[in-house]
């Protein structure tokens, strides 16, 4: 009998060809025999993300992905994520792990094995991560009905993932197993556990650091980065999550079921304005603050921050002033350009700094000054006719994404400056395994004001964001730690309300596009949360900025 095959057309070398029906992908990549250096991690199959696990029986395209990319980092980390949770319970009866927050340019894993967690303890599980590594363990994939699964995790115990699989509303689920140990994963993962080439785990704070290799040189760790003011902001989130009871995606949606969404947005409002008060008492008892610089990345919320920060300052007795850095451009001539010839309006030096920082002195030594003007269609700096002079009472206010920079205000006193970084550090954990990515929270709030303010597809702010996020990396996070205050912007409550506006627009990717592989995860992930009306938000909300009905005007 004649051997049934499928049509597989592949894009890495451009090259047709026919396999046996029911083949894995990691045979299929034998078959075109194909060379990666770190790889390959999983594949773009009719451009959706598949671990090599996935059986093809039709025709397929297929992109095979590595470690240079995002969806390949990520599917490497979760087998990571696996192999570190299999190694604690091998070792220590009735643990508990809970894989939490990125940080230090790692993941920082809360561990409960009964006792504090030792130097010791970190050094056997590496130990026992490694050996299983070497032992070459396939890692075996099923997929069953949910509520088989359920069943499964409850009789382990594992609450979390049972209360996450039973609000998810899917027929069925996939779950993973290395030897006896069993797990469930938000997205695919590696076939066998010799793939994981290269980690690190060190002790940290009161758990462990897990590190990854480099998305730019995944033949090296990422280096760890003192991250202390981010690590007490996560702490300080999760106290409170705990607090009220809601720390999983799990506990969220039984809440909303329970009908306690309004106690929710209410709390989580009210927490979050409280924090941007204490940040304006401290800005009011320091003496001699002359200079508020606010940073974050894209659609951190920095903008609103601003805003209400500057209300709680008034409600100080201090009037803020508001200087915008979109004004102090160089004239398009000088602007710097990027590593493809194009203009660079994110580096540091498209601004005028000697101007910016000349007028900055002038205006704290009590002189009047007139504000340029950017004309963006001429590509020239103007007179704005806008007077400007401080008194006693006035703090200049400035908000954008080099504002954390030392370069930008070099000639200004640091006892004049009170910095703030905002952005979305952290909401909800999907589960106890499972973290939901802080830009997730960013991209998906782009999609919504792009679409809404500039008429920009999800399409299209999906094929921008790793530019974004480059310049992100290069001139805003590696200032994060000069903030004098940190504040969280994301909503415990804010992915369930997106969800009702974003997911009409991540439908609307046509699958013939790159970017569709990014709407479909996006899509999946949405799927978990139980929607919550944007309509008991209040116009204050920090996300109105992207949903629409702000009292602001921006």
């Amino acid at each position: 009998m004649k051997q049934q095959v499928v049509r597989i057309r592949c894009k890495n070398n451009n090259k047709i060809q026919n396999v046996p029906i029911g083949s894995t992908l990691s045979e299929v990549f034998r078959d075109f025999n194909l060379q990666m250096d770190y790889g390959p991690i999983n594949c773009k199959v009719n451009n959706k993300v598949e671990g090599l696990h996935f059986r093809v029986y039709h025709n397929k395209d297929v992109e095979f992905m590595d470690m240079h990319t995002s969806s390949g980092s990520r599917n490497y980390t979760r087998t990571l994520f696996f192999v570190c949770c299999k190694a604690v319970h091998d070792l220590y009866s009735n643990s508990k792990v809970i894989i939490d927050i990125p940080v230090s340019n790692g993941y920082y894993v809360d561990l409960q094995i009964g006792h504090a967690v030792g130097l010791e303890d970190v050094k056997k599980i590496r130990e026992r991560m490694q050996e299983i590594i070497d032992a070459e363990i396939p890692i075996r994939r099923f997929e069953v009905l949910t509520e088989d699964a359920v069943k499964m995790f409850q009789d382990k115990g594992d609450m979390e993932k049972v209360k996450l699989l039973n609000s998810s509303g899917s027929l069925y689920t996939t779950y993973y197993q290395i030897d006896d140990y069993v797990d469930y994963y938000y997205g695919s993962l590696l076939t066998n556990t010799k793939y994981l080439y290269l980690f690190g785990l060190e002790k940290f704070y009161d758990g462990m650091l897990l590190r990854i290799p480099s998305l730019e040189d995944p033949g090296v760790l990422l280096g760890m980065t003192h991250q202390d003011k981010m690590f007490e902001i996560f702490k300080e989130h999760h106290h409170w999550q705990d607090i009220i009871g809601i720390r999983t995606v799990g506990d969220f949606n039984e809440a909303v079921e329970r009908g306690r969404t309004t106690v929710l947005i209410n709390v989580s409002e009210a927490l979050q304005e409280k924090k941007i008060a204490q940040i304006a008492d401290e800005i009011a008892n320091r003496k001699g603050t002359r200079l508020v610089l606010i940073a974050g990345p894209s659609s951190s919320g920095k903008t609103t921050t601003c805003k209400r920060l500057s209300i709680q300052l008034m409600a100080n007795g201090i009037m803020p002033l508001q200087i915008s850095m979109d004004n102090y451009f160089v004239d398009r001539q000088h602007t710097p350009k990027d590593k493809d010839g194009n203009l660079d309006y994110e580096s540091i030096h498209a601004l005028n700094l000697d101007l910016l920082n000349q007028q900055l002195m002038a205006l704290f030594r009590g002189e009047e000054i007139e504000l340029p003007k950017y004309n963006f269609q001429t590509g020239k700096s103007e007179a704005s006719g806008v007077k400007l002079k401080m008194g006693d009472h006035n703090v200049l206010v400035m908000e954008g994404i080099h504002a954390l920079n030392p370069e930008l205000t070099a000639k200004i006193p640091e006892e004049y400056k009170f910095r703030v970084y905002a952005s979305a550090l952290t909401s909800i954990l999907l589960d106890d395994h499972n973290y939901i990515p802080t830009t997730d929270n960013r991209l998906l709030r782009r999609i919504i004001r792009d679409n809404k303010y500039r008429g920009v597809s999800a399409q299209q702010t999906i094929q921008r964001w790793p530019s974004v996020r480059a310049g992100e990396s290069k001139w805003i996070f590696p200032y994060q730690e000069n903030a004098d205050e940190m504040i969280n912007t994301a909503l415990l409550f804010e992915i369930a309300v997106i969800k009702t506006q974003a997911e009409p627009l991540l439908q609307q990717v046509p699958e013939n596009c790159e970017e569709y592989s990014e709407a479909y995860r996006l899509l999946k992930f949405l799927r978990y949360f139980k929607p919550v009306s944007y309509r008991d938000i209040p116009p204050t909300s920090l996300l109105r900025e992207f949903l629409g009905g702000s009292s602001f005007k921006y």
